[in-house]
């Protein structure tokens, strides 16, 4: 995916694009380069592939929900930032926290932060089921890309949601983790909202986006950790 293709996609998204918004992301482009030397980041590199399928891929959000209010947006288990900086940068209005288990990588998070000079965000060193006992009913959405399976994402950030926040979670193919959710959603007080499905530009590669609701306080949670559990790449 060239500049211009990346450019009039977002526009099919009716993203506002502007040349400080394009700047910035080639800047990003650049540290991730750079910080993918040091530590495991992504193993997609190459220009177009990181447009498409890290940067393009992380604005797709925009298919179920409005992102130009001002909203309180987690990104869980952030890794290389996607889609966090990236929907940062497009939506200045959000205010972000990029959650990750590894000090590595939110070292790495905050120094593209302070190079991207951006403001409203911050990355924090925590599992997220900690982070969300003592941060309940913080966000108005909580998504994640390419992290866990989604049982076990709302299970350990439903805490930290608010009542009729979202939960967006970022997959490929869903049905299978969709069968395991019935009775999950019912304990968590979740409602599922919409399953968006579409192919990505260019590739064709299938995406998915599972939005679920809050719908009253849930006190009980289900404790668990995701440190182990390894990253699928879409």
């Amino acid at each position: 995916m060239n500049k211009e293709i990346f450019v009039n996609e977002l526009k099919k998204l009716k993203i506002e694009v502007t040349e400080e918004k394009l700047n910035k992301l080639n800047r990003f482009y650049q540290l991730l380069l750079e910080w993918n030397e040091k530590i495991n980041l992504t193993t997609i590199v190459s220009y177009e592939e990181v447009y498409l399928k890290h940067f393009y891929d992380s604005l797709t959000l925009v298919k179920v929900i409005d992102l130009n209010d001002n909203l309180t947006l987690c990104d869980v288990g952030s890794g290389a930032g996607f889609p966090g900086i990236v929907l940062k940068i497009f939506f200045p209005n959000l205010k972000v926290t990029l959650i990750d288990s590894l000090n590595k990588r939110v070292i790495y998070l905050n120094d593209v932060i302070k190079k991207l000079n951006l403001n409203g965000i911050e990355a924090i060193h925590s599992r997220m089921e900690d982070y969300a006992k003592i941060n309940e009913e913080k966000f108005d959405i909580i998504t994640a890309r390419a992290v866990a399976n989604i049982r076990i994402l709302s299970e350990i950030s439903v805490r930290a949601l608010k009542i009729e926040g979202n939960l967006i979670f970022m997959k490929a193919n869903c049905d299978e983790e969709l069968k395991e959710m019935d009775n999950v959603l019912k304990k968590l007080s979740l409602s599922l909202i919409d399953v968006k499905k579409f192919k990505l530009p260019i590739e064709n590669s299938n995406r998915s986006l599972v939005v679920m609701m809050k719908n009253e306080h849930t006190s009980k949670k289900f404790p668990r950790s995701i440190d182990k559990i390894k990253r699928n790449p879409l």
